[in-house]
């Protein structure tokens, strides 16, 4: 088992940044690859980034490429996900989540889920 919780969310302007965490516990946090998801009112759960296991690759949906940075601290089973130049489409509820399968981008293949954190960008 892999618990995860996730931190950081908050009310933001639009333009501006907030950084998410997301601490695991349980089994050795290094076996899994790390990827973010986020939700928005009446929308399904869509990919945002994910970081492989050694943390030497990266993936992110098109909408928030050159904005979004996914990164891992092993030594505090920690991934952070820092989001600058928010926008209000960027709002959802955003969750992490731990895979040891292949389809980064398949939220189906994430075997552990966070609570979720809220994000919300002001105009």
């Amino acid at each position: 088992q892999v618990q995860l919780v996730e931190s950081g969310g908050g009310l933001v302007q639009a333009g501006g940044s907030l950084r998410l965490s997301c601490a695991a516990s349980g089994r050795s946090f290094s076996r899994y690859a790390m990827g973010w998801f986020r939700q928005a009112p009446g929308k399904e759960r869509e990919f945002v980034a994910h970081i492989t296991r050694s943390g030497g690759r990266t993936y992110y949906t098109d909408s928030v490429k050159g904005r979004f940075t996914i990164s891992t601290d092993n030594a505090k089973n920690t991934v952070y996900l820092q989001m600058n130049s928010l926008e209000p489409e960027d709002t959802a509820v955003y969750y992490c989540a731990a895979t040891q399968r292949e389809r980064y981008n398949y939220l189906y293949d994430y075997d552990y889920w966070g609570q979720g954190t809220q994000v919300t960008v002001s105009s």
